[in-house]
């Protein structure tokens, strides 16, 4: 059960950081199991995209993790005081 536990808490929004632990690490939020069988708008926008565009979005999502980071950071000091 400990994988699933895992799973569940990396995929949850932190109210400490006010985002997912997987976002601050992957600079993206999960594909859930179920989103690949019953897809979702996510899914289904990014399987049209060509190769070449799908990794300048994924470039541009890596360029926005850092000030992700720092706003969890700044969420999370203000959620301590």
């Amino acid at each position: 059960m400990l994988p699933f536990t895992l799973h569940g808490y990396r995929t949850s929004v932190r109210t400490s950081t006010g985002a997912t632990p997987f976002s601050l690490v992957y600079g993206m939020e999960v594909v859930l199991r179920f989103e690949e069988e019953v897809p979702s708008l996510r899914i289904l926008a990014e399987s049209g995209l060509k190769k070449s565009e799908w990794a300048q979005a994924r470039f541009d999502q890596l360029n926005l993790i850092e000030g992700k980071r720092l706003a969890a950071m700044s969420h999370g000091r203000l959620y301590q005081k």
